[in-house]
């Protein structure tokens, strides 16, 4: 029970201090730091994943791939891939890099989770020369889609051509 804690625990810290003591490097780190990142782990769902998760994972995952963004994917073991057409089947989580947003997974990882496909997606797999790179949903972030003339983005808008009469009442 105790891994994920344990795992957490002894990560270093970014931008900790590290000081040279003979040949060694050691990294200072306060205690505060570490109790908020077991406190990150404990309560922080929207960030990775939460403790259960992490701990279901040890128990009962089987990794089984990672996308081009990290997200790394799991299936449960130990039982067998489907007993009834939509009924009993193992299941598939991820655990994403970053922020927990579903809009990071790519489509052909999408389609495993949702149990449409049941081979695993191939990494090496050659994009067609018509497909787009997956990006996640950026709306709320800066690089959001802002159309010249918004109150956000930059640039005029295009006046009117004319053709459009608008409706006034009698």
């Amino acid at each position: 029970m105790l891994l994920p804690v344990l795992y957490i625990w002894t990560q270093p810290i970014p931008g900790a201090i590290v000081r040279r003591h003979g040949s060694q490097l050691r990294r200072h780190e306060n205690r505060s730091e570490r109790y908020m990142k077991l406190g990150s782990l404990i309560f922080d769902w929207w960030h990775r994943a939460t403790f259960s998760t992490y701990w279901f994972t040890i128990r009962k995952g089987e990794f089984v791939g990672e996308d081009s963004l990290g997200n790394r994917y799991y299936r449960e073991k130990g039982r067998p891939d489907k007993i009834g057409p939509h009924w009993n089947r193992r299941k598939r989580w991820v655990i994403y890099v970053g922020l927990a947003e579903a809009s990071s997974v790519p489509p052909e990882w999408n389609v495993w989770l949702q149990h449409t496909a049941d081979e695993i997606p191939d990494a090496s797999a050659t994009d067609h020369a018509w497909e787009k790179p997956h990006v996640p949903n950026l709306t709320g972030t800066s690089g959001a889609y802002r159309p010249p003339g918004s109150i956000q983005g930059s640039g005029q808008r295009a006046p009117a051509t004319g053709d459009y009469e608008p409706w006034r009442p009698n």
